[in-house]
């Protein structure tokens, strides 16, 4: 058995083992590990994409979970890259099947644009997530008020129904907050995002309760970057680094355009943006100034 052969049965068997909810970390999982077995082979990604009549492109969206498996391209895959005893095949084509399952937003599917579905299934599986906004509060913080008037500003011509769908949708994935695997939420705010109006005074006061309410729960911690700072290190937009407990997973960054998404996972890239975090953390009114300004913003 190479080393190679080796690696694939033994961290295929361990996910199986300890397999997350999540499809979309499963789908990551088994992208690192053929990402691993190729670059070991020493095989580019146009030969990959070859072997299984694809671009190289596909093996790129293959290698980063964006995308689902087919088991027989998964087979070609490993055969292309030494793995043929069938006992060290069977995990990784196990876990292709599981990635497979749709997530518990499936039944959304008719609203969600692909490249947001793989973000919904980050966040399902993250253990940790660290954002930054400087126009709305984050969605996991949203008030149903709140969320409707963001929601019909990008959908302004969709049904009432289609909007109440959206908003659904939005607080269950607030479920994540609470529970026994609560997701740890790190939020830095722009001052503009609680200055700027939506949905009227009263939508507006009941979402700035809202968030001093979440201030006391000790998985959340909120931070506003206040006006008098001036510049600071995010000044190109906002972005969130989503962390997991999964030591085989890389952080992976996140920046939501109006049409697209980007998604970074290479280790330069996310300690980058760590770093830029850690910069806007201290910059940053401190979580009990915050506080203190949000209920001075509420008497004012």
């Amino acid at each position: 058995m190479t080393l190679s052969a080796q690696s694939a049965e033994s961290v295929g068997s361990t996910i199986l083992k300890h397999a997350p909810g999540s499809p979309t970390v499963l789908r990551i999982l088994l992208g690192t590990q053929l990402r691993r077995l190729r670059t070991e082979r020493g095989i580019t990604r146009e030969d990959a994409g070859y072997s299984i009549r694809a671009s190289h492109a596909k093996i790129s969206r293959l290698e980063l979970g964006q995308v689902s498996f087919k088991e027989r391209d998964v087979a070609d895959l490993l055969t292309l890259y030494g793995v043929t005893d069938p006992v060290e095949r069977a995990p990784l084509l196990a876990l292709a099947k599981q990635a497979n399952a749709p997530g518990w937003w499936h039944k959304y599917g008719d609203l969600l644009p692909g490249w947001f579905e793989v973000y919904i299934g980050l966040e399902g599986a993250a253990s940790i997530i660290r954002t930054y906004e400087n126009q709305f509060v984050p969605g996991l913080l949203q008030t149903p008020g709140y969320a409707r008037a963001v929601i019909q500003l990008a959908h302004e011509r969709a049904p009432g129904a289609e909007i109440d769908r959206r908003v659904r949708l939005r607080m269950t994935r607030q479920g994540r907050l609470s529970g026994e695997n609560a997701l740890t939420l790190w939020a830095v705010i722009d001052e503009a995002v609680v200055r700027r109006l939506l949905g009227g005074p009263e939508i507006m006061r009941e979402q700035i309760e809202h968030l001093l309410a979440m201030t006391s729960e000790p998985n959340i911690t909120l931070q506003v970057m206040p006006f008098e700072r001036g510049g600071h290190a995010a000044a190109g937009g906002p972005f969130s680094i989503l962390r997991f407990p999964e030591r085989e997973l890389p952080d992976v960054v996140y920046m939501e355009q109006l049409t697209s998404a980007l998604y970074l996972d290479k280790t330069a890239e996310s300690e980058h943006y760590i770093r830029v975090m850690d910069r806007l953390s201290i910059q940053a009114e401190q979580p009990q100034q915050t506080r203190r300004f949000l209920e001075r913003l509420l008497n004012g």
